[in-house]
């Protein structure tokens, strides 16, 4: 199945059915961070937080720090290039990835994450959210995707629930009661975010040309190859 074909189907996904399908399996917020902070595995290395972000969305949070925040951001403040893709170099990271990811800290966790005494969490970009953090921890399935296809479903973490088009990730959200005027909230987000997220690969195919002999880091993204602050590969 194309790219083009699964747009066509993303665009064609009934909002009603996406939210049935929410309604169905459960969700409310419980506040627990889990979504927005770095996995820590019994075994194993500390996992940052990694949340993709649309180049359009990058720009939004910029726009959103300029009020209510008590200093300037910039790009490389609130995206980061997706590690995947990437090896540490003599001089840092290096080479080419194809998407953005939301910036962390110094724990690994989303930099726009915040939590209060008694452990409840917070973000303080709420409104202008990237579409990923909208809909979690639910995604649209296009076709007949498997089990084992279901399972892998970076960056969410493993599928514990499907309904109809819609998969369900690990979250202690899950399984609550859920008003059908926030389903339908979330099930318009969840076929949006499907749209883009296919609309950004066909343009990431479209505009892509290796760039082995570049410095560093390359993203490639939907407006085409760009530095680690944002900035356009070939300018000056």
């Amino acid at each position: 199945m194309s790219l083009e074909a699964d747009l066509d189907r993303a665009r064609d996904l009934s909002v009603a059915d996406l939210a049935d399908a929410v309604e169905s399996i459960g969700f409310e917020c419980t506040r627990c961070g889990g979504c927005c902070k770095a996995v820590e595995p019994d075994d194993g290395e500390t996992q940052e937080h990694t949340a993709t972000l649309f180049p359009d969305e990058a720009r939004e949070l910029l726009d959103a720090t300029d009020e209510g925040f008590d200093r300037e951001y910039d790009w490389r403040d609130v995206a980061r290039p997706m590690p995947y893709g990437l090896s540490e170099g003599e001089d840092g990271p290096e080479g080419e990835t194809f998407e953005w990811a939301l910036q962390t800290d110094a724990c690994g966790d989303c930099t726009f994450y915040r939590e209060a005494d008694d452990g409840t969490g917070a973000c303080t970009v709420h409104g202008e959210r990237p579409l990923i953090c909208r809909t979690y921890p639910f995604s649209v399935v296009l076709g007949e995707a498997d089990d084992e296809d279901a399972a892998v479903a970076q960056p969410m973490g493993e599928a514990v629930d499907r309904e109809g088009p819609v998969r369900a990730h690990e979250c202690e959200g899950l399984g609550r009661d859920i008003s059908r005027a926030d389903a339908e909230e979330l099930a318009a987000a969840l076929k949006q975010r499907a749209v883009r997220e296919l609309e950004e690969a066909i343009a990431v195919r479209e505009n892509y040309e290796p760039r082995p002999d570049a410095d560093g880091v390359v993203v490639h993204d939907s407006e085409g190859p760009k530095r680690p602050d944002g900035t356009p590969l070939n300018s000056r």
